[in-house]
């Protein structure tokens, strides 16, 4: 099979097995999507979908956010991982977009990076699910993916996955692309112990063409 075959063949499959697909982080508007990423990184999106509700009653908008005290955010967001650096990237994040967005979140890769806490990950979520940009976003979950079904081959970093996947993927597909990666990372091909019984991408899988003898499933 060809790379170029693979890849039609697995976008042909999700779109079956996956018709809608996106992100579980819950927001009501842009601002409230990046601070939900933002504490989103490793951490669960369960974890903070529990979290957020007080915290967006709380402060409603960047303009709220940046007046608070640190302290104050850190008791309402103290459950997720690193609480003292998203605390953090929080408060300063709503700082910048008063101070140089007038408190509106950016639609430009360079413009988000420029904000405290927001790395090229979280960059390609407000770029693809808020302004439906064709952008990748490479986590732990499509990393791991896209290397295990064939998508990638020894790819070093994220960097490395993101360019491979917006060279070869449907630039239509893409935003969508990275919620099929994610979801089934999350729930089926998972990092210690793959539900290889339950996927339905077996059969295009260089994971499990190559382990199939050995496997426990």
């Amino acid at each position: 099979m060809t790379q170029k075959e693979r890849y039609r063949l697995i976008v042909e499959r999700f779109r079956q097995i996956m018709p809608v697909a996106e992100t579980e982080l819950h927001y009501d508007n842009p601002f409230q999507l990046l601070v939900a990423v933002i504490l989103s990184a490793q951490c669960t999106d369960k974890r903070v979908n529990m979290v957020t509700p007080a915290l967006f009653e709380a402060y409603p908008d960047a303009a709220a956010l940046a007046a608070a005290e640190d302290i104050d955010v850190y008791n309402l967001i103290k459950s997720v991982s690193y609480p003292n650096n998203k605390t953090k990237s929080l408060t300063g994040m709503a700082r910048a977009l008063c101070e140089r967005f007038g408190g509106e979140v950016p639609s430009t890769m360079d413009d988000l990076l420029s904000l405290p806490g927001v790395g090229r990950k979280t960059a390609n979520v407000i770029l693809s699910v808020i302004f439906g940009q064709a952008a990748m976003a490479v986590d732990t979950h499509v990393f791991r993916v896209s290397e295990r079904i064939g998508l990638t081959t020894r790819s070093k970093n994220p960097q490395a996955t993101e360019r491979k996947l917006m060279a070869m993927l449907p630039t239509e597909v893409i935003a969508t692309a990275h919620h099929w990666l994610i979801l089934h990372g999350r729930y089926v091909c998972k990092a210690r112990k793959p539900l290889c019984d339950e996927c339905r991408l077996t059969d295009l899988c260089r994971y499990y063409s190559q382990n199939e003898k050995t496997q426990t499933v």
